[in-house]
């Protein structure tokens, strides 16, 4: 049986610009405090008073329907016309 008590890791593999973000999912606000190097403009107030830098998502767990297991309605009968539309366009 193999052991791993000796095992060498890499040395500056990881990123040390490690800090405090706030990532708030746009799709149902939900927002949570984590340390991340994603670069960000924004910033918020956190529940706690202080600022954070703000990373805003399209989707995270607590809105994607994988994790919540709930289905969430998409528009995706305008965005068929729209195709449809530029494909009867192209074929004239």
């Amino acid at each position: 049986m193999p052991t791993f008590v000796g095992l060498i890791m890499k040395e500056n593999t990881h990123p040390e610009s490690y800090r405090l973000v706030v990532f708030k999912d746009m799709s149902n606000d939900d927002m949570f405090l984590t340390r991340s190097t994603v670069e960000t403009k924004e910033t918020i107030q956190w529940q706690d008073g202080n600022e954070y830098p703000l990373y805003k998502l399209d989707i995270s767990s607590t809105s994607h329907p994988f994790y919540t297991g709930k289905s969430k309605f998409v528009d995706t009968a305008g965005r068929i016309d729209k195709f449809k539309k530029r494909y009867e366009k192209s074929n004239k």
